[in-house]
């Protein structure tokens, strides 16, 4: 209960961590806080130049990408909150009923630049990581569920043929099945010293680590070249990998369903100003941003952050389900109607369009 008014008190602040005077309702709107990361992407809703049809959003501090998901997963975070789209699955499989998803991505991020090898350990390809002793902070991060399902589809490395070295428990590794090769890392020590030390071989990370940063001669990628990699896994698939989704009250969900468009279009409203100054590189101090821009939107095409359950987010994150339940779940494979409220699926397709780009730059 303590750490719930700490919340609710943490809600009180603007963005900035500025106290605000008095949090006044508005007439007849419904009032919501909100918990989710500092993105460009909604940084006009969660400044209030974006406010959401018939809601009051009251914007919480951001408590950092690992105390989010815990306190979510926990029952203490706010309304809104953005959380792990693979430690949704399971607790949704679980029983839990009280949050439900809006299709709202908050989060994307290719994957095959995070899996990092220790040089010494004669690794030079995916199949060299069988039988092999791979850390990870905690199994049911999002992207070490992805990470896995690519070296299991796309390189013959079966996950069970590895042994699975985690820092810290949750609610995946607590369930995990009985044939999938767990190991505690010793109490205190970080999995990211054991990789440099050798003390396992190698590691699958959700950050990019301090070792790739700062180019320590003692890890690699597994793959060099992850870019290409990732882009032909694009043309392939459609997919640019799902890792968060965004939850609300199933209560307020039952009592408003008109929220669920409220928020997915105040959400795309955000996206779409970011967007729009986004695109202008004299706001971005990077020489040749305008390629780079431009390189990436001929590949992923004008809206990679596509909010809404259009054929291919389904998919996308359906991929990510699979793998969830592959990797850790027992008894039926969670539908995408469990795991999204009725209007989700009723949004019309495509979000409209509410700003363009201004190109006088």
């Amino acid at each position: 209960m303590a750490r719930k008014k700490a919340v609710r008190k943490r809600a009180r602040k603007t963005s900035s961590g500025k106290t605000r005077g008095t949090i006044r309702r508005s007439p007849g709107k419904l009032r919501l806080s909100m918990m989710v990361g500092s993105y460009e992407i909604v940084r006009a809703l969660k400044e209030g130049a974006v406010k959401a049809k018939g809601i009051d959003l009251v914007v919480a501090d951001y408590p950092g990408t690992r105390d989010i998901h815990d306190l979510v997963a926990r029952g203490e975070a706010c309304d809104v909150n953005e959380f792990n789209g693979g430690a949704y699955v399971v607790q949704r499989h679980n029983g839990r009923g009280d949050i439900t998803a809006i299709p709202v991505f908050l989060h994307r991020r290719f994957r095959h630049g995070f899996i990092t090898v220790n040089r010494s350990k004669g690794i030079s390809k995916p199949t060299d990581l069988i039988g092999r002793r791979v850390a990870c902070r905690t199994f049911g991060a999002a992207a070490s569920y992805w990470m896995r399902g690519h070296l299991e589809e796309d390189f013959r490395v079966p996950h069970r043929t590895i042994t699975w070295v985690i820092e810290s428990d949750d609610e995946a590794s607590l369930q995990a099945p009985a044939d999938l090769k767990l190991e505690r890392a010793p109490r205190g020590k970080k999995v990211e010293d054991m990789l440099l030390s050798g003390e396992v071989d190698a590691m699958v990370a959700p950050n990019l680590t301090r070792a790739i940063g700062e180019g320590d001669p003692r890890v690699a990628r597994l793959f060099p070249d992850y870019k290409a990699i990732e882009a032909d896994y694009y043309r392939r698939t459609g997919i640019f990998p799902i890792m968060h989704v965004t939850t609300v009250p199933s209560t307020i969900v039952a009592r408003h369903p008109w929220v669920v468009e409220s928020l997915v279009l105040a959400f795309e409203e955000a996206k779409q100003l970011a967007y729009q100054r986004l695109a202008n590189p004299r706001n971005v101090p990077l020489a040749w941003f305008r390629s780079y821009w431009e390189e990436e939107r001929a590949l992923l095409g004008a809206d990679p952050w596509e909010y809404g359950l259009s054929e291919i987010n389904k998919r996308n994150y359906d991929t990510l389900v699979g793998w969830v339940h592959e990797q850790v779940l027992a008894g039926r494979r969670p539908a995408l109607g469990d795991l999204f409220p009725k209007e989700a699926f009723e949004l019309e397709l495509p979000l409209p369009r509410m700003h363009e780009i201004d190109y006088r730059f």
